[in-house]
């Protein structure tokens, strides 16, 4: 199954849904977004990773910056933080460019290296859309964690890509159906940048006009 243009979704909220499918469907269904501390931190970081050269070169290694993905499998449309491309004996080849070149994508992320796989997932996505655009394989990824000033090296296994995959089409499904799900409390709660939007202590399932009837009697 392919998707069409207008069926794309942002890549960017796989790492939403992981965290949360309800923060997911808020933000991207219900259109609901509220910025906090964490959140501004986090465009800054991005900020910085998109302001320099998009293209810069060091050795054998090329970086690009802003990198416009599109994965039609996936249904996802979105962009990469950082691309390096590596000289190889074997990979893609580059406009303007001799030689055979290996992907490496990396995506610069605000705090530490997760327990979870939001992350994961979101860098999943975007070699699985560069593998699609570039016809070509790439068996690890790179998360750059601003606080720590460190890297961690992710391998793209097939377990990580099938959860990809399934992350992809749930959002799917939710767009399609309207619909957000259910509210569950949990201690991430305190940090999420939509929890006076939520209130994950008293919300239910409901479709997105039963949300807005609720919003609008809130404020009326």
């Amino acid at each position: 199954m392919t998707y069409d243009d207008d069926e794309l979704l942002p890549l960017s909220g796989i790492q939403h849904y992981s965290f949360c499918p309800r923060q997911w469907a808020l933000i991207h269904v219900a259109q609901e977004w509220a910025e906090n501390a964490l959140t501004v931190q986090g465009g800054i970081v991005h900020k910085r990773a998109h302001d320099a050269s998009l293209r810069e070169r060091r050795g054998d290694t090329i970086e690009l910056r802003s990198v416009n993905v599109c994965s039609r499998r996936l249904g996802l449309v979105g962009q990469c933080d950082v691309v390096e491309f590596t000289q190889t004996e074997s990979g893609v080849t580059l406009a303007g460019e001799e030689g055979l070149w290996s992907v490496f994508p990396i995506e610069y992320k605000r705090g530490h290296r997760k327990s979870i796989d939001a992350d994961r997932l979101q860098l999943c996505a975007q070699a699985m859309a560069l593998e699609e655009m570039l016809c070509c394989e790439i068996g690890e990824a790179c998360l750059y964690y601003h606080e720590t000033r460190s890297r961690e090296r992710v391998i793209l296994d097939s377990a990580l890509r099938e959860e990809t995959r399934r992350c992809a089409r749930e959002m799917h499904r939710l767009f399609s159906r309207k619909h957000i799900p259910r509210a569950r409390s949990r201690p991430s709660c305190r940090s999420c940048s939509i929890k006076d939007v939520c209130l994950p202590a008293t919300a239910k399932r409901e479709s997105v006009s039963g949300y807005y009837q609720r919003r609008i009697g809130e404020v009326l």
